[in-house]
C-alpha cells in the first residue's frame, strides 16, 4: 500500500517543538509520509530544534520579512501555501496552537479542499485581544478543522460547546510534554550557552520571558521595574531574562535592565538550554502559552504577565497564579513565593496536568486510522484519561478587575 502523504506546517520555535515529536511518531506509522513544511518566521530557532530532535524541513517557504505586519505573513503564508499544497497534494494537513501561521496555512489548506488536523485545538480565554493576536487565530483555525486534537478535557469541552461533533475531538495530552519528556534524557552543560556567564552561586534564580504583542510599551516597562524591586529587595536573588528578538521588546528591555546586577540579560536561548535553565530555576515570570506547560511539567512555580489565560488547568490546580502587569502585583506575588515556603510548596507539589508524555504517539494512531478510514480513531481507555484533568468550572481565569 502507498504511503499517504500528510503535510506538517511550522512556522515558529513553540511550533517546532510540539510537532517535532509528532512528526517522529507519524514516521513511525506505516501508512503515513509526514512532509515538514517550514514558513520560516523563526529560521535559526527552528534549524535549533530540528537539529535537536533529528529532523530538517522538507519545503521551504522563507516568509520572514523585517519588520512585518500581521496582514502582510498572513496574505504571504497564504499565498505561498496555497503554491505548496498544489506542488504537494498532501492527503491532510496538520497545524498547531494559534499561530498565524497555523490559521493561515489552515485558510489556504480549506481552499484546496485538503482536510486539516489541528493539535492543541480548543483552548480558549474567551477574550479576543488576550492573547493577541493568537486567540482569533485558534478559533478561525478551528472553523476550518476536519480533526481536532485537544490537550485536556476543558479544551475538549470548549470545543463541543461551540457545536464541533465529538467524534471528530480527540483527548491526546499536549506534545510539548512529549518534547520534555525527550528533552530532560539528554545531558546538557550551559559551557558555551549565554548562562556561562551567570553565576549559579546557590541564588535563588528567577526565570523571565515577556514577548506578547498586547505588553509592548507601558506594560513592559512595569514588568521592568517589578524585576528591578525584586532583585533590590531580595540580594539572594538573580534574574535571568532571555530577550525576545523583537526590537520592540528589546529596546525598552534593555534601556531599564541593562548592567544592572543580579538580573542577566541574555540573547535567545536553544531549547536545550532554556529547558534546563527552568528546571535549574525556583520560580518563572512569563507571559508565554507553552511555559505556562513546561513550569508545571518541570514542578516550577509560574506567575502569568498577563490578564487572561487560556490554559486554566494549572492555575486550578494552585501550580500558576494570574499576576498581569501591573508593577505592585507582580512584586507582591514574587514576594510571596519568596517569603512563604508553605506558599511556594503548594506551587511545585502538583501533578502535570497537560499530558503523560504520550500525545504524539496518541495523534499518530489517530490519523493512522483516519486515513485506513476506521472508526472509532481512538477508543475512550486510548485518549487521556480525565483522572488526570482538574476540575475546572465556568470561564477562564482572569486577573482580578
Amino acid at each position: 500500500m502507498q504511503r499517504e502523504r500528510v503535510a506538517v506546517v511550522v512556522g515558529t520555535r513553540p511550533e517546532a517543538i510540539k510537532l517535532a515529536p509528532v512528526v517522529r511518531a507519524l514516521r513511525d506509522e506505516g501508512d503515513v509520509e509526514a512532509v515538514v513544511v517550514s514558513t520560516g518566521q523563526h529560521r535559526q530557532m527552528l534549524d535549533q530544534v530540528f537539529s535537536r530532535f533529528g529532523l530538517q524541513p522538507d519545503v521551504e517557504l522563507s516568509l520572514m520579512q523585517p519588520n512585518q505586519t500581521l496582514a502582510g505573513l498572513t496574505s504571504r503564508a497564504l499565498s505561498t501555501m496555497d503554491e505548496a499544497l498544489a506542488e504537494m497534494s498532501p492527503r491532510l494537513l496538520i497545524v498547531q496552537g494559534d499561530t498565524t501561521t497555523a490559521f493561515a496555512a489552515a485558510l489556504s489548506a480549506f481552499y484546496r479542499r485538503v482536510p486539516v488536523a489541528h493539535v492543541e485545538a480548543g483552548l480558549r480565554s474567551g477574550d479576543l485581544r488576550n492573547p493577541y493576536p493568537e486567540e482569533a487565530n485558534r478559533r478561525l483555525a478551528s472553523v476550518l478543522t476536519e480533526l481536532h486534537f485537544a490537550p485536556t478535557w476543558l479544551s475538549q469541552q470548549n470545543l463541543l460547546d461551540e457545536g464541533v461533533s465529538p467524534d471528530r475531538v480527540l483527548v491526546t495530552g499536549n506534545t510539548v510534554v512529549d518534547a520534555l519528556h525527550t528533552l530532560l534524557e539528554v545531558p546538557c552543560s550551559f559551557e558555551g550557552t549565554p548562562i556561562e556567564g551567570v553565576p549559579l552561586d546557590g541564588s535563588r534564580l528567577m526565570v523571565v520571558t515577556s514577548h506578547r504583542r498586547e505588553s509592548w510599551g507601558e506594560d513592559l516597562q512595569n514588568i521592568c521595574l517589578a524585576l528591578l524591586d525584586i532583585v533590590e529587595r531580595h540580594p539572594d536573588v538573580r534574574v535571568v531574562y532571555p530577550v525576545h528578538l523583537n526590537p520592540n521588546v528589546g529596546g525598552t528591555v534593555r534601556r531599564l535592565l541593562e548592567g544592572v546586577d543580579r538580573i542577566h540579560l541574555t540573547e535567545p536561548l536553544d531549547y536545550l538550554t532554556f529547558v534546563n535553565l527552568l528546571r535549574r530555576s525556583d520560580f518563572i515570570l512569563t507571559d508565554s502559552g507553552g511555559v505556562q506547560e513546561e513550569a508545571p511539567t518541570l514542578g516550577k512555580p509560574l506567575l502569568l504577565l498577563r490578564a487572561v489565560t487560556e490554559r486554566p488547568e494549572a492555575f486550578a490546580l494552585g501550580l500558576a497564579r494570574i499576576v498581569g502587569t501591573h508593577r505592585e502585583d507582580i512584586v507582591q506575588e514574587a514576594e510571596r513565593l519568596l517569603s512563604d515556603s508553605r506558599a511556594y510548596n503548594r506551587m511545585a507539589g502538583t501533578p502535570n496536568p497537560y499530558g503523560d508524555g504520550r500525545a504524539s504517539e496518541r495523534i499518530a494512531l489517530a490519523l493512522g486510522r483516519w486515513i485506513r478510514g476506521e472508526s472509532p480513531l481512538l477508543h475512550p481507555s486510548e485518549q487521556l484519561g480525565p483522572a488526570a484533568q482538574p476540575p475546572v468550572v465556568g470561564r477562564s481565569p482572569q486577573i482580578p478587575a
